[in-house]
Formats: structure tokens, C-alpha cells, sequence
């Protein structure tokens, strides 16, 4: 059985697509998500609908956080007026993790980190402790087995895709981004292969997909919907870079 991991859809919906088609033809039949589905790109309403539908588990991020709540800035009150009251109470419903065995893995989902969804660590910037750290158990999460540590933890937020060996038989995975990707132009997600809900030892793998879509086309559709921050959303989306990276001299 394989199960896919999406993340970061930030109403995406030409990203989202080309994801959740190239995972219908390859029969994967549970998906869960990582979190973010809203914000920054131009559909969040109907990214959260997809979403729910498709789902089987969906997660917390730190944009489906922080629109719960009214905000000055022009450009997320108008993501945050596109989802209407029911679609925001559906998100502060959301889980902060998921644990789960996988041909004998215990895997944890979250978001960002372990003590918040808006706690961002980024692999190649932070320390051997702080990736370690990315295991523990915090007050927001409740184990299967108390004293139980978790062999995979799979993240999102950082819209870059990585599988990295922790210490001693651990691994930290990272999904990506469907909808926005900052490591290249083209939507991430993984794919767990194995037994699903299963303790007993199998094999077991972890695949990295890159799925193109037409970035042109999703521009188009927030200049149409005459979306705030449409340049810095374009240059994202055509140069797989964040706007807020140093600018190189």
C-alpha cells in the first residue's frame, strides 16, 4: 500500500490539480495533508473544499492558524475573507499531528516542528540538536505509546523536499510544497510505501515527486481575481525562490 503526503497548498488550485491527478494514476487512495492550505496563492476557499474532500487526514498550519484571527495586513484579510465563517471554524478544528506504524515505522506528521506550528527549522541552517529536537515529545503532542520516539518524522513548511538521516536509525522527511515550492518550479510531494497501520516489521520506502504544472495559468487566475502581492507570488512561483531570501551581491 502507498499513502501520499501533501503540504503547503496555498490555494494553489493549478498545483493541487496536476498533484491530485498524477496520485489518481499512480491508484493511491489516502491522502493525507500537512497543513497550509490557504493563503498567498489565490484560492484558498476552494482549496480548503478540495481538501476535505480528498483527504483522510488533514493537519494544522501556520497559515490555517493565524487567519482564525483578524489581521491589519491588506493581502491576508483578503484571503481571510474568502473563506467565510464555516471554512475558518473548520480550520481551527485541525489536529496539530498525526502518529501512525508503517510497516513497523512509527511516523509522526506535523507541520513545522514539535513545539509549534509556527516554529520554523530548516535543515541546512540549524543545528544536529535542534533537527533532533524535531522528535521529541512537546505538550502539543500526545503519542500512541508514551516513552515511544518516533523512527520518520514528516514535515512541511519550509517548501523545500528532503529525506535526511538523524542520528541512529532516524530519518526527518520533509513533503515540500504542492503549491508553492521554493527548492524548484515544479509541485513536491512524497509517498510512503508499505504497510499502512501495520507494527510489523516490512518493507518500507520513501519517494520524492515533482509534478509540473502551468505556473502561467495560476498567475493569470490571481491577476483575474485581482489578488493582492500578485508580483511577489508570480516571481515564487516562476523562480523557486522565497521573496524574503537575501538578495545575492
Amino acid at each position: 500500500m502507498s499513502i501520499a503526503l501533501i503540504s503547503d497548498i496555498h490555494g494553489n488550485m493549478t498545483a493541487l490539480e496536476a498533484v491530485l491527478d498524477h496520485i489518481t494514476r499512480r491508484n493511491i487512495k489516502t491522502i493525507i495533508c500537512l497543513g497550509d492550505l490557504i493563503g498567498k496563492g489565490p484560492n484558498s476557499s476552494a482549496a480548503v473544499d478540495k481538501i476535505r474532500e480528498v483527504c483522510d487526514i488533514v493537519i494544522l498550519g501556520n497559515w490555517d492558524d493565524f487567519i482564525q484571527n483578524e489581521h491589519p495586513d491588506l493581502a491576508i484579510r483578503w484571503h481571510r475573507n474568502q473563506l467565510g465563517n464555516e471554512r475558518l471554524t473548520y480550520l481551527g478544528t485541525l489536529p496539530f499531528h498525526y502518529d501512525f506504524y508503517m510497516s513497523g515505522k512509527y511516523i509522526r506528521l506535523y507541520h513545522a516542528s514539535a513545539k509549534s506550528v509556527h516554529h520554523r527549522v530548516l535543515p541546512m541552517k540549524h543545528s544536529d540538536e535542534e533537527k533532533m529536537a524535531m522528535f521529541d515529545k512537546t505538550e502539543l503532542i500526545s503519542p500512541l505509546e508514551e516513552g515511544k520516539t518516533p523512527d520518520i518524522i514528516g514535515y512541511g513548511d519550509i517548501h523545500a523536499a528532503l529525506i535526511e538521516p538523524i542520528g541512529s536509525h532516524k530519518t526527518l522527511l520533509n513533503v515540500g510544497s504542492v503549491g508553492n515550492p521554493l527548492d524548484m518550479t515544479q509541485a513536491s510531494f512524497a509517498i510512503l510505501h508499505g504497510d499502512y497501520q501495520s507494527r510489523e516489521i516490512a518493507p518500507f520506502s520513501i519517494e520524492i515527486v515533482r509534478v509540473p504544472y502551468d505556473i502561467e495559468k495560476e498567475i493569470q487566475i490571481a491577476k483575474d481575481m485581482e489578488m493582492p502581492n500578485i508580483e511577489p507570488y508570480a516571481k515564487e512561483l516562476r523562480e523557486g525562490i522565497y521573496r524574503g531570501a537575501p538578495k545575492k551581491e
